[in-house]
C-alpha cells in the first residue's frame, strides 16, 4: 500500500473498528499524523503559563483540534491492525501498563499479518 493510499484509507475508515489493517497502512498513517502534528507545532506553537510556582505548556487551538480529529481514526486503525495479527482490539489497553504495556503493544503492531482468514476477516494483502 502506498503512502497516499494509506492516508485515504485512514480517513475513509474513520471509525471502522471491524476488519483488518495492513502493517504499511498503519505505519504510513502514524507517519502522516506525526508529520502533520510536527508541522502544526511549528506553524502554531502553544504558549506557556505560570500557575504559582509551576510552568505549564499549553497547546494551540489548532493542535488541539488536530488531536481531537485524529483520536478516533487512530484508535480504529490500531484496533484493525491488532485484528490483522489475530489479536483482540482490547490489546490496545496494554498501553495503560507502565513501560511494559507499550512494549507489548509495539511488538504486536510490528508483526507481519497473519496469513489467511482469521476470526476478524479475510487478509488485506
Amino acid at each position: 500500500m502506498t503512502f497516499i493510499d494509506a492516508i485515504k484509507s485512514y480517513f475513509k475508515n474513520y471509525v471502522t473498528f471491524k476488519g483488518r489493517a495492513r502493517r504499511s497502512e498503519f505505519w504510513y498513517a502514524a507517519l502522516f499524523t506525526a508529520l502533520v502534528s510536527a508541522a502544526i507545532s511549528i506553524i502554531a506553537p502553544g504558549h506557556r503559563e505560570t500557575m504559582g510556582d509551576f510552568i505549564v505548556d499549553q497547546n494551540s487551538p489548532l493542535s488541539s483540534l488536530w488531536s481531537l480529529a485524529t483520536f478516533l481514526p487512530t484508535l480504529a486503525i490500531t484496533w484493525r491492525r491488532l485484528h490483522d495479527v489475530n489479536k483482540s482490539g482490547g490489546w490496545f489497553f496494554f498501553v495503560l501498563l507502565p513501560i511494559v504495556g507499550w512494549i507489548l503493544l509495539l511488538i504486536q503492531l510490528v508483526k507481519d499479518s497473519q496469513p489467511g482468514a482469521n476470526q476478524y476477516g479475510e487478509p488485506v494483502k
